[in-house]
């Protein structure tokens, strides 16, 4: 694999995570009643997932619908299968409980998340009507259709789920 490739792979990786990481601040902000530096965050958040993206197009690994719902359930199934039970299992020898409560609660929803894109794949082409999402703001739990009574993976209150658009 090429430097410049390498070099793609790991801007996305860091332009990625300060995306994440912004939002992450911006809601903070909010809560503290700093509304201007919440809207800083989130330019900034907004201009990294575009630096992320067209790092992503420029390595070529942004291809047909299908395609990208392919490599999406083998990225959910590597967290579901690898990544998360180590993860968990290093996090409980460590007695680290919030650590090891963020990956359970990720490893199950990447389960879910596999699940709707492999539904997606099986229906892609075939008419069918529009169908909403939820999503839990606590544990990020992915619903499809009506939000739950309350999360199955974390309890929250379905009232509380977002509804994506």
């Amino acid at each position: 694999m090429s430097d410049t490739i390498e070099n793609l792979k790991d801007a996305f990786a860091g332009e990625s995570q300060a995306s994440r990481r912004y939002t992450a601040f911006a809601k903070k902000a909010d809560e503290e009643g700093y509304p201007q530096v919440a809207k800083l965050f989130r330019a900034a958040a907004l201009a990294e997932t575009i630096h992320a993206i067209n790092h992503l197009r420029a390595m070529g690994a942004i291809g047909a619908t299908v395609d990208n719902l392919q490599t999406a359930i083998a990225g959910e199934s590597y967290e579901v299968v690898t990544m998360y039970p180590s993860f968990i299992q290093t996090a409980e020898a460590e007695e680290n409980k919030k650590a090891r409560n963020s990956f359970y609660w990720a490893m199950e929803v990447e389960k879910i998340h596999e699940a709707l894109y492999k539904k997606a794949l099986e229906e892609i082409g075939t008419p069918g009507g529009e169908v909403e999402y939820y999503v839990c703001p606590f544990c990020g739990y992915t619903h499809e259709g009506t939000p739950p009574e309350k999360c199955p993976v974390c309890g929250t209150p379905g009232k509380k789920f977002e509804r994506v658009d």
